[in-house]
């Protein structure tokens, strides 16, 4: 990997309106003239895709929690060595819609995965690397089900298994985020984002800015 190159992951629940966040960053790197890949989790690579239409559609309790963290990882695993990886290798920024923190929070806060489990699967593929910086999008979470609820009005995608999950596990999702800032702050920044999306953005910009030393 080489020094200009920055690995980024958005990170929050469901509504938080990571997507658009992405595309925003993206266009002021652009703009910038740094190149960078915008991805997503679970997802990002031919098989990662494959692995994901088993796990954002159905009804919520098609697998066990294991289960579910299991091909989590798995989608991941491919996902690094098949997308971020190279583009890292080749220099360029990764804007990652989820990442590990995401299993954290859905599998183990949410769903009750054993913490350590998870981070011994986290080391077998990935060793030792994180992002470089991670950007958690926090609102409450009735806000972001209904913000999530209308965006999907109209839309017959069928990805929708997390978001029809109980309050209860919304809730210790959020907690989860969290908390992971809390633990890793030197990495972790948490975004408002019950404000409008540009005010979200504006405070994306100055966090990626001053956290990795960038103008844009």
């Amino acid at each position: 990997m080489t020094a200009a190159a920055r690995f980024v992951t958005f990170e929050g629940g469901e509504g938080a309106g990571k997507t658009t966040q992405i595309r925003h960053l993206g266009e002021r790197l652009a703009a910038a003239g740094i190149e960078h890949v915008a991805t997503r989790e679970p997802g990002g690579s031919p098989g990662a895709e494959a692995i994901r239409r088993l796990l954002v559609a159905g009804d919520t309790g098609r697998w066990e929690p294991l289960t579910e963290a299991l091909m989590m990882i798995a989608a991941r695993h491919d996902h690094w060595l098949r997308t971020i990886k190279p583009a890292l290798d080749d220099g360029k920024w990764v804007l990652c819609d989820r990442f590990h923190d995401s299993t954290v929070a859905y599998q183990g806060h949410g769903r009750g995965v054993p913490f350590d489990t998870l981070e011994s699967l986290r080391r077998t593929i990935l060793g030792d690397r994180r992002p470089d910086l991670t950007l958690i999008l926090d609102l409450p979470v009735e806000d972001g089900l209904g913000r999530a609820q209308a965006r999907m009005k109209g839309i017959v995608s069928g990805e929708d298994r997390f978001e029809r999950m109980d309050i209860g596990f919304h809730q210790r999702l959020r907690a989860g985020f969290l908390a992971i800032a809390e633990a890793e702050p030197e990495r972790c920044v948490v975004i408002d984002a019950r404000s409008d999306a540009a005010g979200v953005s504006a405070a994306i910009v100055a966090a990626v800015s001053s956290r990795l030393g960038v103008k844009l």
